[in-house]
Parts: C-alpha cells; sequence; structure tokens
C-alpha cells in the first residue's frame, strides 16, 4: 500500500503501482527522500500536518516515525510559530536524542513545500492506552514509574531544555523492556527563551501543565514537575487532570486525595502532594530533589537492646540470636500438637509459618556472614575471573546469548538478525537472517543440532544450527515473542508472548500442542525444571506461575514479586527457583512449595536476566545497571560484580562446564568472561 501525503484525505491508504490517489488525486510519493517510505497515519496535527508509521529502506526497512508539517495558511503568525516549534523539535532531539529513553532524530528535511522530521520509533503503549487496559496502579508501580521518568527530566534539564507537554500520551513503555520513553518534544523550548506574544502563548496541556506555563507561557524544571505529578495523579485515580481543570480550574489540586481508590504509601503521598502545588515556589525545582526524597528507606521505630535510641535503617538491622529459639519454639509446639492428635492439617499450617519465619530471618542476614539458620553453608571464593574478549559485530543491542551444549559455539540475537560465534576464538562463523523485526531471544536443544528463535514479528523460526537453514517458521502467537524453552529431552518447545499466553510445540514437527492461559499481561521468561515435569512462567502482571508440563494445567501462582518479573531460571537440581525483577532483586524460591526463601539485593537497576551455573552453586544476574553479580545460590552471598559494558546487560549464559559466562548488552557487545576456583 502506498500513503497519500496530503494531511487533509480521508482515505489515504492507496494500492501499490498507483500514481495519483485514489481519493483526492494528490500525486503519490513511494519513498520519501528516496529512503523512507509511509505505510500509515498514526495521527492528525489539526490542520498542520500528520504524523506517519513509515519504513527506513536504508535500515532493513526498520520501522520510523515521520512527523509532517503542511501548514495551510501560509504567511501567517501561526505558520510562522508552527514552524519555529517544528525546527525546534528537530533540534531538541538531535541533542538529546543520545539518551536511550528519548527517540533518535533520524532526518530533517524539506520536501514539496511539507518539512518533515524522521525520528526513532518506539515500540510499545503509551501510558493512556495501559491505564485504559489496567484500570489501576499500586504505589509501588507509580514510584516505579516515577524513578524511571525522573532520570530522562534530568537529562533535558541539566541541558536546558523542558518538554512543557509530558501527560500520559507522551509517556511510552517499550514492548522490548518495558522501560518507559518520553517522546512529543514539539512544545519542549530553551529556558532562556520566550514566547513572542503580547499575551503570551501557553504551550501544553490543561489539567497537566502548572498554572504558569497555562497563564504566562512560562516554563522552568518545577513546571515538568507538575506536569510528572499530574499525570501519576491521573495513573493512581483513573481521573483526567484535564476533566478536573476544566470543572475546578486549579482547584483540584489542593483536595487531589479526595479522588484517590486507595490510600497510597506515605512516601509517595509526601511527594505527590508537593509535585502537585499550584504554587511554584512551594514545588519540587528540580528532578533529583524528588529522586531524593523517593529513596529515603524505612527506619525501624526501637533501636536494639542496650543500644542508643538512634534509628537504624532496617537494611542494616542486627543480627538476631532469638530467631533459634523462636524456630525451637516452634519445633517443640508442632511435635506436641501432632502428639494430641491435632493432625496433619495443623502440621501444614506450621510447615507454612516455619518455612515464611526461616527464610525471613535468613534475609536479614543476607549481607552478614550467610550463615543458615541450621549451620554453615558453604561459601564460594573464585581465584581468578577475567574478561577476555569483547565480540563487535551487532549494529543494535544485543537482546540474547547463549551456548551450545558442546561449548564451542556463541548464538546471539539483535534486531532481526542471529550471529554465531566461535567461543574459543571471538570470530563470527555466520549471520542468519529470515526475521523481519527484532529478535528477542534464541535458545539451542540439548542436542546441539537445533537453535530456535523468537521475535517481534510475533513468530518463531527453527534453524539448522550446524548449516544456519532455516527449518521451519511457527506462528500462533499474535503478538512479540520474548521467551523460549526446550525441555531436556529435545522433544517440546514452550514460547511466551505478550500476548499474555504460553504454547507448546512439538519442536521436531512444529505443531502447536496447546496454549496455556492465566496471565495477565506480557509473558517474559520460562524455564524447566531438570526431569521436565514442571514449567515456570514470568509475567509483566508481576506473577510467577508454574504449571503441570505433562497435563498443561497451572499448580501454584507466586505473587509476592513488588514489580515485573523479567526472568525466571531453575537450578540443575530441581529445587529452586530464582526469579528477577524490575524491583532490583532476585528472589529465591523453593520450587516444591512455592515459598520464598531469601531475596537478593546489590543491583541498583531492574535485574534483567539471571542464570545458574551447571553445578548449582553460582548464580549470575544482568542488569540495567550495566553490571553482572555473581551469587552463592546456598547462602545468598554476593561473591562480586563484573563491570565492563557501558549499558544495559541484557543477557548471560554459562558454558556447559561452568568455566565460561556470556553477556550481551544494549551496547551492542558480547563479553566474554572465564571463571576459576
Amino acid at each position: 500500500m502506498i500513503c497519500c501525503l496530503n494531511p487533509d484525505c480521508p482515505n489515504p491508504l492507496n494500492p501499490n503501482g498507483k500514481k495519483l490517489c485514489q481519493t483526492c488525486s494528490t500525486p503519490l510519493v513511494s519513498l520519501l527522500r528516496n529512503r523512507f517510505r509511509v505505510i500509515r497515519v498514526l495521527s492528525d496535527e489539526g490542520g498542520f500536518g500528520r504524523t506517519y508509521l513509515s519504513e527506513d529502506t536504508d535500515k532493513l526497512n526498520e520501522h520510523c516515525v515521520i512527523k509532517q508539517l503542511a501548514p495551510k495558511f501560509q504567511g501567517t503568525w501561526s505558520q510562522k510559530k508552527a514552524m519555529e516549534l517544528f525546527a525546534d523539535e528537530a533540534k531538541r532531539l538531535q541533542e538529546l536524542g543520545e539518551h536511550p529513553q528519548i527517540p533518535t532524530l533520524l532526518a530533517y528535511f524539506e520536501q514539496d513545500n511539507c518539512l518533515y522530521l524522521v525520528q526513532q520509533f518506539i515500540n510499545g503503549q503509551n501510558l493512556l492506552k495501559e491505564l485504559q487496559q489496567r484500570k489501576t496502579y499500586s504505589s509501588g508501580e507509580i514510584k516505579a514509574i516515577l524513578l524511571d521518568l525522573l532520570p530522562i527530566l534530568k537529562f533535558i534539564h541539566d541541558r536546558g531544555v523542558i518538554h512543557r507537554d509530558i501527560k500520559p500520551e507522551n509517556i511510552i513503555r517499550r514492548k522490548g523492556d518495558g522501560r518507559l520513553s518520553l517522546i512529543d518534544f514539539g512544545s519542549s523550548k530553551q529556558l532562556t527563551a520566550r514566547v513572542q506574544n503580547k499575551s503570551g502563548t501557553s504551550i501544553g496541556s490543561h489539567g497537566y501543565s502548572p498554572i504558569e506555563q497555562i497563564r504566562d507561557g512560562k516554563a522552568y524544571p518545577a513546571s515538568d514537575l507538575f506536569s510528572i505529578g499530574a499525570t501519576c495523579f491521573h495513573l493512581i485515580t483513573g481521573t483526567s487532570p484535564f476533566q478536573l481543570w476544566m470543572e475546578y480550574g486549579y482547584g483540584w489540586v489542593t483536595n487531589w486525595r479526595q479522588y484517590l481508590r486507595k490510600p497510597l504509601s506515605a512516601e509517595l503521598d509526601i511527594v505527590l502532594d508537593k509535585l502537585l502545588r499550584k504554587d511554584i515556589q512551594q514545588r519540587y525545582q528540580s528532578a533529583d530533589e524528588v529522586i531524593i526524597d523517593l529513596a529515603q528507606k524505612p527506619t525501624l521505630a526501637l533501636p536494639p537492646a542496650g543500644k542508643s535510641s538512634a534509628k537504624i535503617p532496617a537494611t542494616q538491622a542486627p543480627y538476631l540470636p532469638i530467631r533459634y529459639t523462636i524456630l525451637r519454639a516452634l519445633i517443640l509446639l508442632s511435635a506436641l500438637m501432632l502428639l494430641f492428635g491435632f493432625g496433619e492439617s495443623w502440621y501444614q499450617q506450621y510447615r507454612r509459618i516455619y518455612n515464611s519465619l526461616s527464610s525471613r530471618l535468613n534475609h536479614q542476614n543476607n549481607s552478614g556472614n550467610g550463615e543458615a539458620v541450621f549451620g554453615q553453608l558453604p561459601k564460594i571464593s573464585l581465584a581468578n575471573i577475567s574478561l577476555v574478549k569483547t565480540l563487535q559485530g551487532h549494529e543494535n543491542s544485543v537482546s540474547s546469548v547463549v551456548i551450545s551444549p558442546d561449548g564451542q559455539t556463541i548464538a546471539s540475537s539483535g534486531n532481526g538478525t542471529i550471529k554465531l560465534w566461535n567461543l574459543a576464538t571471538g570470530k563470527e562463523i555466520s549471520s542468519l537472517n529470515g526475521h523481519f523485526q527484532q529478535i528477542n531471544v534464541v535458545v539451542i536443544s540439548p542436542d546441539g543440532k537445533t537453535l530456535v528463535s523468537g521475535s517481534d514479528d510475533n513468530t518463531i523460526k527453527i534453524w539448522n544450527l550446524a548449516t544456519g537453514r532455516q527449518i521451519r517458521t511457527l506462528t500462533g502467537h499474535s503478538d512479540a515473542v520474548h521467551a523460549l524453552v526446550i525441555t531436556p529431552d529435545g522433544k517440546t518447545l514452550v514460547s511466551g508472548s505478550d500476548d499474555s499466553t504460553i504454547k507448546i510445540w512439538n519442536l521436531a514437527t512444529g505443531r502447536q500442542i496447546r496454549t496455556l492461559m492465566g496471565h495477565t499481561f506480557w509473558v517474559r521468561s520460562v524455564a524447566i525444571s531438570s526431569d521436565g515435569a514442571t514449567l515456570a512462567s514470568g509475567s509483566y502482571d508481576k506473577t510467577i506461575k508454574l504449571w503441570n508440563m505433562s497435563k498443561g494445567y497451572s499448580i501454584l501462582t507466586l505473587g509476592e514479586n513488588s514489580q515485573t518479573v523479567t526472568s525466571v531460571v531453575i537450578s540443575p537440581d530441581g529445587k529452586i527457583l530464582a526469579s528477577a525483577s524490575r524491583d532490583r532483586t532476585i528472589k529465591l524460591w523453593n520450587l516444591a512449595t512455592g515459598d520464598l526463601m531469601r531475596t537478593l539485593a546489590g543491583h541498583t537497576n531492574t535485574v534483567t536476566s539471571v542464570a545458574i551455573s551447571p553445578d548449582g552453586k553460582i548464580l549470575a544476574s544482568a542488569s540495567r545497571d550495566r553490571t553482572i553479580k555473581l551469587w552463592n545460590l546456598a547462602t545468598g552471598e554476593e561473591i562480586l560484580t563484573l563491570a565492563g559494558h557501558t549499558n544495559t546487560v541484557t543477557s548471560v549464559a554459562f558454558s556447559p562446564d561452568g568455566k565460561t559466562l556470556v553477556s550481551g548488552s544494549e551496547d551492542n557487545t558480547i563479553k566474554i568472561w572465564r571463571i576459576s576456583d
């Protein structure tokens, strides 16, 4: 199809081969600037042009967004102002596009009396659409949104730019990693600029923009902070600030709490109240101030016995010997209850209490010497770990890495391409092309013969690893495929998708066996126990589900994650499930009972991927903080941190002998680390 570029055309799509639009007779342009193919209209800009979804033919038809400025009223003040703002937006994107959460400017040009701005396409949905689907957000989720957005504001404010139009529609949650991107800098301006109009020109959205911006046409960093507060208010309450502004003006900000559906955490209540102050002088003045208030750690109300009354952070709570007394009392009580015939049901209740208390007490000491409740667990000492090679070849982010069972080959995925590498030499063996969008995940069968890939194009492809030949394509998912795992016997493939389903396939024939439904949001990770009996799935609905593989029914749902689950892995002995989350922690679960054993904390940003060494002793975690951490799986003790990547580490994988760790990153590289005892 060819899209007509007349902004007034009511039906712009035309069949290929047409020279004139069949609706308005405007000459059709197959490629803008001999490079960009316009696919369809994304939005109408109220008579000044349109925004289009397009393809960049210079980048393997990668999607991009084209904004068109085609003002009708030539020579008017409105046309001049529109052109100024359009040029300003191009300049802002050129200056700010280096930030990974701001769209990159690809081109800016004039053609056929229209101006065009081409920018990176952010694959995801905006927060308004997300709100319409989800209906509610918790205090923890709003805090996570703030902590994701505030560093972007700090970045633009430090460069003398304010956005002026922050609202849910201009914030997109990316499908690839769940992070937020800030878009639409058409209203942004330099702090020193002034709108050239006698009465001032209000640029922004009523309800979301503060009074100084709407009334006087002036905007400051504190103005953007009001807008982010109004955005969070909308997400929490489901009530549009625009509707409140239409009815009450700025009166609603003084009693915003009356619209809450449930109370907020005390911390978020204070922050949101200060963000929404009508008087700019009473508002937060910088993003840093908000971040500091959100980062305040809770304190214990009572000091430890024999110490001063000064409050001590909960994360630094001292070792509590009384835990042994409590556990011994529980054991004695359980014996008495069983002795006097209270039966098995009471014992099951006791076990749940016991396991919960034990795991909590252990968790308090994770940052200490790694001591367990009933004895000293082994420490791990790594004599040497070194970065031996950095592989460069991907043009964009590396989304997934995996090592073949024979330990000779690395497979990595990125933007439309799979690359195979010799692990020993670091040399690229070949590139596999077949997907036409981002490839999110690759796995290799236990016999080392088959490679499987999942993509944003909603398909799964199966490849002959030795020849690089594509064997077949599996279709059935209605959205991007982000998770793949193959059963230990090599017969069955499991896939997880952004369509919220899990599908089970016969790997040899490609036949779909069944679909597992139960998650309410994107399924981003799957893992199978070593006996092939249990499937674990992690989702952005904040739950982990355990499934019976042979029957396809849900066994248990683990829902204690405070944020979305990004990765799951099962230990080789089938006893421990490890899950990673956007709350920056790794949780270890008893796979048999579903009890939370301990929480590992140490990363300073989202944990993106986890892997366990073949001997079951070491857990590796990758993070948006650009590091990899190695942990003693038995004790939860952090062994060491590997730094070297310059952007988010997306994936980690151990070699079959456990002596090599491979990591992939958004810095477009793969790193090979060697481990020795």
